[in-house]
């Protein structure tokens, strides 16, 4: 019996697990793929989320959820301060919080027993909530599009720029203009955010590279040594306490 299957058998859960059409809510809400291929649409976006992924809605945001591929997905509403500063923030995997909604499936808490996994995972989402890198994203509506796939996409600029139907020149005006770094520049500081997000919510630094567009550990190292001026040695020995101490002595 598949997942899918599996998750109608007690029908007034079902929901949940298997998507619904476009509503909104008046809640912070989280959705997180807990198996397969969950496609979430949200401002005329389609964001295709694989096992373990999440997306960190802002109240009255519009979306709808489609599930393939023994898709499967959790939706829990969070406490109202727990807002992601958009409309919406593509979180990819963190860990600590796949150990948390891995433990809501397991535990299937109800009633008043939903309060701590619902702190639990405000606690995540405040901790991702600051850049480690200053980084602004662009106003402009196709070039904010653009910029939330330059992060989480291996496609190049010119790439990028024929799928969102701009010139190279135009993403680069675009980017110039309203976030005061170039492109290239300003990828590679918003795809480390998501990197260091990532080990401070316990993942390995293999992984976090792989988020980052890096192919290897040493790559995203070496970027972060460079970008923040710490030893390669320290960062290499203990990247996250590296970090969290570097960004107490030095304004990003």
């Amino acid at each position: 019996m598949v997942v899918r299957t599996l998750a109608t058998v007690v029908p007034e859960n079902s929901v949940r697990f298997l998507g619904h059409d476009t509503h909104e809510h008046d809640e912070p809400h989280l959705v997180y793929a807990a198996a397969g291929t969950v496609e979430l649409t949200v401002d005329d976006e389609v964001l295709t989320l694989r096992r373990g992924e999440a997306v960190w809605l802002a109240p009255f945001v519009p979306h709808a959820v489609r599930l393939s591929d023994g898709g499967m997905a959790l939706g829990p509403m969070l406490h109202a301060d727990v807002v992601p500063g958009q409309r919406f923030r593509v979180l990819g995997v963190v860990p600590a919080l796949v150990d948390v909604m891995t433990t809501v499936l397991g535990a299937a808490p109800s009633g008043d027993q939903i309060e701590p996994f619902r702190s639990a995972i405000g606690e995540i989402l405040q901790r991702l909530q600051r850049q480690y890198f200053a980084v602004i994203a662009p106003t402009h509506p196709v070039g904010r599009r653009l910029a939330r796939e330059a992060v989480r996409s291996p496609y190049t600029l010119v790439q990028l720029s024929e799928r969102h139907h701009l010139s190279p020149r135009q993403v680069q005006r675009i980017f110039l203009d309203e976030t005061g770094l170039p492109f290239a520049r300003w990828r590679s500081r918003a795809r480390m955010n998501a990197a260091v997000a990532h080990l401070e919510g316990g993942g390995s630094p293999s992984s976090a590279a792989r988020l980052a567009g890096y192919s290897t550990r040493a790559g995203l190292l070496r970027a972060l040594s460079r970008e923040t001026g710490v030893a390669l040695d320290v960062l290499a020995a203990a990247p996250v306490e590296a970090l969290l101490a570097a960004e107490t002595t030095t304004a990003r």
